[in-house]
């Protein structure tokens, strides 16, 4: 039953259709460690033809307040039209760990993200959603399906659906390869044209530093491609974990 379920999740994960997100963007996993404290730095920077290169970072805060819930508040930045860098949000990232590691086929987790921009005109953006994960043998599997609505903004508001999805072939212990996509599909209850929908996907790596005890440095990283005419043309990504 595991295989074949893995198997199930493997072709949702690399369907046709795949994702956009914020440069900065990562994959949320269910796993939460008591306890855990880390500094997080995010980075992105993306481009399209004949539009000057956005970039994004967010770096965080984050500890493991009990085996089931982990909180980060994250400070974030942006650089658009070759113009200068500037502080953009505040953000209070939660996410709740619902079944143990391994207890099921599958391991199930829940996110609440509640972002503040420094434009209040935009409101409260709260991002919501279920965070999955299974492994077989080697691969670990990740699909994410998730909300995105901003409240008390100037400007009507609609919920939007997310998606997110990575597959990862644990290759060694210090270097890990895989795939990512990231991806919008409009309204949850109308979803845009295919080709509306900001698709990205693309190879990744994967690793850690061990420093002794509890200490090790995590880092990811993709190369994202536009798979469809809205999306930009190319993504870099990364993530630095230094936990303690």
């Amino acid at each position: 039953m595991k295989i074949k379920l893995c198997c199930t999740m493997a072709g949702v994960l690399l369907a046709p259709q795949f994702a956009h997100a914020g440069p900065s963007a990562y994959i949320y996993t269910p796993v939460v460690v008591q306890g855990e404290r880390e500094i997080d730095f995010k980075f992105g920077t993306a481009s399209t033809e004949n539009t000057p290169r956005s970039s994004a970072a967010n770096i965080g805060l984050g500890y493991g307040a009990s085996e089931r819930w982990f909180t980060e508040l994250y400070l974030k930045y942006k650089r658009e039209n070759n113009g200068p860098t500037f502080y953009d949000a505040v953000e209070w990232e939660n996410k709740f760990q619902l079944t143990d590691i391994g207890e099921y086929p599958v391991d199930v987790g829940l996110l609440l993200e509640i972002e503040r921009p420094t434009d209040h005109a935009e409101g409260w953006e709260v991002k919501w959603g279920p965070l999955f994960q299974s492994q077989f043998d080697k691969v670990v599997l990740n699909a994410n399906l998730l909300f995105e609505r901003s409240y008390r903004s100037e400007s009507a508001s609609e919920t939007v659906q997310l998606y997110q999805w990575q597959a990862k072939y644990l290759w060694q212990r210090s270097l890990d390869i895989g795939l990512q996509g990231f991806g919008e599909t409009g309204k949850w209850d109308h979803w845009d044209a295919a080709s509306d929908r900001p698709n990205q996907m693309g190879p990744a790596i994967f690793g850690k530093v061990l420093l002794g005890g509890r200490k090790m440095i995590q880092y990811n990283a993709a190369w994202l491609w536009g798979t469809s005419a809205a999306a930009p043309d190319d993504t870099f990504r990364m993530q630095v974990e230094y936990e303690f």
